[in-house]
């Protein structure tokens, strides 16, 4: 999500945030510590990753922040640049769970319904949200789509029981690649 906002000194500075792997990957610069704009090396961007993890398997959401200067201007008719901002932070949002819902997913399992939680969050903030709700047990697994959709039918067909926790950060669309083949398991199981 992004914005366009006119400058008091003039001109004019778009500010986006969303997706921390995403954001991050449009970054060229950083604020460092001490509030000045650096190149972002890969150490740099190495290390802002393993933030993002390390927020990620804390079970809270991360956003990305940054700016860009607009200096050749901007019109409402184009889109927002997609690339050379500069990072602000990153920020991790603790989400918490209700009450009740780790004894509601308790009792599902306890009848025998299969719970599988489809989500856009980060692989990691996705298996810890899982592992905090009751849904992913010992015998589960958690995967990105990418991973699901590099396997073969029959390894798909194999790892469907297991999955209680799919992931898929970039396009809510791809769930259908999952949503389809659980049908397809279902029919041959009955």
């Amino acid at each position: 999500m992004g914005i366009v906002m006119e400058l008091a000194g003039g001109g004019l500075r778009a500010h986006t945030k969303g997706a921390s792997e995403i954001i991050l990957a449009a970054c060229g610069k950083v604020i460092n510590s001490s509030g000045e704009i650096v190149p972002l090396y890969e150490t740099s961007t190495n290390h802002l990753k393993s933030i993002i993890d390390q927020f990620a398997s804390e079970a809270l959401r991360t956003l990305c922040l940054e700016y860009m200067e607009l200096e050749i201007g901007f019109s409402p008719a184009y889109d927002i640049p997609v690339f050379g901002y500069t990072g602000i932070g990153i920020v991790g949002i603790n989400d918490l769970v209700h009450l009740g819902v780790r004894e509601s997913f308790a009792l599902c399992l306890s009848a025998r319904v299969n719970v599988r939680m489809v989500t856009d969050d980060n692989i990691n903030t996705a298996t810890a949200i899982a592992n905090e709700c009751g849904i992913l047990t010992d015998a589960g697994i958690s995967i990105e789509g990418p991973a699901f959709r590099d396997k073969s039918q029959e390894e798909m067909l194999n790892l469907i029981p297991k999955i209680q926790g799919f992931s898929e950060p970039k396009s809510h669309l791809q769930e259908w690649t999952f949503k389809s083949y659980l049908v397809v398991f279902q029919e041959n199981q009955e």
